[in-house]
């Protein structure tokens, strides 16, 4: 098959208490594997079978014989790039950006705080299902959110950070309480390296 499903950058239980091993357990191996499994069935035989995640998502957006493939081709990219968002927290270790991210999030939303209300209620108010972005947007920083298995890619937007607000992605946690899952994702497991290494990678882009 030529798409496999990733394993996870933690132990399910490394995340907990702000999300536990239960949902770990179905968010990545029901529903992650269920995106993955059916995108290799729809890939099969086609000339997508071979084809990188990015090509059959820029491909197929907004086409509405492939909106199948669309869908679980965009959402094993957004699965993939999710788990990496994460790290599991540290006892007595603020969770907060450092060096050059800190220096750019401040730069575009003013503070870390505001960064922080702003992502949130793009989180919060994305009607239905869908994801909360941060982004590179030509060459500026911007926070968005996308429905469904949409992301940025179909917008030319580089993803830096994201959080899932599919209801599969909190509902054993927190059952109704979006808000609570978002703070506990913004407030102890943001992965700021990884989102470190997207702002340099796209530095670099900008450089060559």
């Amino acid at each position: 098959m030529p798409f496999h499903l990733l394993p996870l950058p933690y132990d399910k239980s490394a995340l907990e208490p702000h999300m536990s091993a239960k949902t770990l357990e179905f968010h990545h191996e029901k529903h992650h594997k269920a995106y993955v499994d059916m995108l290799n069935k729809l890939v099969a035989g086609t000339k997508y079978e071979n084809a990188a995640l990015e090509t059959i998502i820029e491909d197929t957006y907004e086409d509405k014989e492939h909106a199948k493939l669309f869908n679980n081709a965009g959402q094993v990219w957004n699965h993939n790039f999710f788990w990496s968002c994460m790290k599991a927290p540290k006892e007595g270790q603020d969770c907060k950006p450092k060096g050059n991210a800190a220096q750019q999030i401040e730069k575009a939303f003013g503070n870390l705080d505001d960064f922080k209300s702003q992502f949130k209620e793009a989180a919060v108010s994305q009607f239905g299902s869908g994801w909360a972005w941060l982004v590179m947007d030509q060459g500026k920083l911007k926070i968005t959110k996308t429905s469904n298995a949409v992301n940025p890619l179909t917008a030319a937007q580089k993803p830096i950070l994201t959080c899932d607000v599919w209801e599969h992605a909190y509902y054993l946690d927190y059952q109704n309480r979006r808000p609570d899952m978002v703070d506990a994702f913004l407030n102890h497991l943001v992965n700021w390296d990884f989102v470190a290494q997207n702002l340099d990678m796209t530095s670099t882009s900008k450089a060559a």
